[in-house]
């Protein structure tokens, strides 16, 4: 089950907020976690022993360590972390990389092994940094341990964030499991960010990835110049609109249960160097491998290029099992070596022409996982290959499509909050700003519902991650 469907908007999300509600506040965890195992085992019901067996295992860990840290005893509460995270990761290698791992041994040595074919369980990239930062930020003595497993259950599964984020660490919501307050504005804001999320995955996003889908349904070693650079621009608006717009229904889901999740996304597309990017987009795994693997590793102080190297490296392996996404995680990290190495000293880095280019060459690598046709993609961005600079199809899709091509680049960009600020300076508590924010939720909501009724194509770009 998605957000963007009608099944969750008109079945799923009333339900759980009726029974949310109308239960006592020291029931209201348990009746999170339950629906939230529902929410889990919707799609594929035997991987929520998953998710159970790592919420025992977390919890039980996590006591220990601590036990054991108060003991002042390190040496067997760190036994115990390195034991809470290779369990975690044993999990996620084996479901995520298992098949990866076996067909480059079958490339490599022309062997014949069996893929096991696994389903990948959802959120589970997520959800895996989240108990791992539980336990760490434990032994680190920076929380303590959650007592009540029913609260600790509610934070490992909690629905809203946990197919695609933002990545949330124990110690921002500790105080909230137990002690939130749900309010009418709360809600409201809730209600309107889950809707404006809900706009940009199925009205925008949805609607430039089924240009980038006919690009790329084409002969890509005959397309134009003009096609191709249409295409990656379009993807790149769907990667965006489609991890944003879920994130702000997470956000949003969360503020209606009382929960306030941090930003996740803020304007990259507007960045002036790829540095300032990555402080941008997905905000919550950039900080996540920050706090727990770059600045354990040393981070500016020593080894510093190795520590970016091993960064990215991982973040390229986090998003996918597939040598697409080892190559984009090096092409970032070694990108954003020579701006603080090279470019930085010799340049000034100030361009927003330049940090595009960039990430959408990126966005070509990330979005084959055929590499072969990545190349070719990227040939006939810069016509290498002799590709004709414009033909007919490019005028065609770029004639037919201009309206939603416009509206995507300007919404990507903070000009259409600028421009609402600028008109409601002053009235944020009048009757003016009251009706102007209910027609514009109601009118996406009713635009939403029936592009959903009336479209098969409702894609998720992050659910395989």
């Amino acid at each position: 089950m998605v957000f963007s469907s009608l099944t969750f908007m008109f079945a799923f999300l009333p339900m759980v907020l009726l029974a949310y509600f109308i239960m006592p506040k020291a029931v209201r965890n348990l009746t999170l976690f339950l629906f939230s195992l529902l929410f889990y085992a919707w799609g594929e019901p035997i991987y929520i022993l998953i998710m159970i067996f790592s919420t025992i295992v977390d919890y039980f860990h996590g006591m220990l360590i601590y036990k054991y840290k108060q003991c002042d005893n390190n040496k067997k509460s760190r036994l115990i972390l390195i034991s809470s995270i290779f369990i975690n990761l044993s999990l996620l290698v084996f479901f995520k990389y298992s098949d990866f791992f076996i067909s480059s041994v079958n490339t490599i040595f022309g062997s014949n092994l069996k893929l096991l074919n696994l389903s990948l369980p959802i959120g589970i990239s997520f959800y895996t940094f989240q108990t791992m930062s539980y336990s760490i930020d434990i032994y680190r003595g920076t929380v303590t341990p959650q007592r009540n497993i029913i609260d600790f259950g509610t934070y490992v599964a909690l629905f809203p964030q946990l197919i695609a984020g933002p990545i949330v660490q124990y110690k921002t919501i500790a105080h909230q499991l137990r002690n939130r307050k749900e309010s009418l504005d709360q809600f409201t804001y809730g209600i309107i960010r889950f809707v404006s999320g809900l706009g940009k995955k199925v009205l925008i996003a949805n609607n430039v990835g089924l240009i980038w889908e006919e690009i790329i349904s084409s002969d890509l070693s005959t397309i134009s110049v003009l096609s191709s650079w249409i295409g990656i621009i379009m993807f790149a608006l769907q990667i965006y609109f489609d991890f944003s717009g879920y994130s702000d229904m997470a956000i949003g889901l969360g503020n209606m249960f009382g929960f306030k999740f941090k930003e996740n996304f803020n304007y990259p597309y507007e960045s002036k160097s790829i540095t300032e990017f990555w402080r941008r987009w997905h905000i919550s795994l950039g900080s996540w491998f920050k706090e727990y693997v770059y600045i354990p590793l040393g981070g500016n102080r020593r080894y510093q290029v190795r520590n970016i190297c091993i960064v990215w490296l991982l973040t390229g392996l986090w998003h996918g099992a597939s040598w697409n996404f080892v190559i984009w995680g090096i092409y970032f990290g070694s990108t954003l070596l020579l701006e603080k190495f090279i470019l930085k000293k010799f340049f000034n880095i100030n361009s927003r022409i330049y940090a595009l280019l960039l990430i959408l060459i990126g966005w070509v690598i990330f979005a084959f996982d055929n590499l072969q046709h990545g190349l070719i993609y990227i040939k006939s961005m810069f016509s290498i290959s002799s590709n004709v600079f414009i033909d007919s199809n490019a005028l065609y899709i770029l004639t037919s499509n201009i309206t939603i091509i416009v509206i995507g680049i300007i919404a990507s960009t903070s000009i259409p909050k600028k421009i609402t600020r600028y008109f409601l300076k002053g009235k944020e508590n009048s009757w003016t700003f009251s009706i102007v924010t209910s027609v514009y939720i109601l009118g996406i909501l009713i635009l939403s519902t029936a592009s959903l009724v009336n479209s098969s194509y409702n894609p998720f770009l992050y659910f395989r991650f």
